[in-house]
């Protein structure tokens, strides 16, 4: 079973769960996983900065954090902090939409959860 739970904690945009979660269920579909519990909080950008800070030693904003919180012998459990301002700012840059933006971070938060990494340019290609 794959539950997928979201909180909202910011006002830069409307956000639609239901195209989150979907999004969220089909990178895990791919992947094969099907026991997971998946939580993503949509916040403000001086709350990731400080997640940012704390969890990572990156003193800077940024527009998603996966964290994998498995533990041995249990589904996939991990947490996604996805950035609505960062998406409301960076959709204009791009040509599209801040929902389409946000969209993107749940999935590539979603995709590293699962095992893909962004490091090298291989990987950026595989990811």
């Amino acid at each position: 079973m794959v539950t997928v739970n979201i909180i909202n904690e910011q006002s830069a945009l409307e956000v639609d769960e239901a195209r989150l979660r979907t999004a969220v269920r089909a990178v895990l579909d791919r992947a094969a996983v099907d026991e997971a519990s998946i939580s993503l909080a949509i916040v403000e950008d001086h709350t990731i900065r400080e997640l940012n800070r704390r969890y990572l030693n990156h003193d800077e904003t940024t527009d998603v954090l996966s964290f994998n919180l498995n533990r041995e012998g249990e589904g996939l459990e991990g947490e996604l902090i996805l950035s609505g301002e960062t998406a409301t700012r960076q959709a204009h840059d791009f040509g599209w939409s801040p929902h389409e933006e946000l969209l993107l971070y749940a999935i590539h938060g979603t995709l590293h959860l699962v095992g893909y990494e962004d490091s090298t340019p291989h990987d950026i290609t595989i990811m």
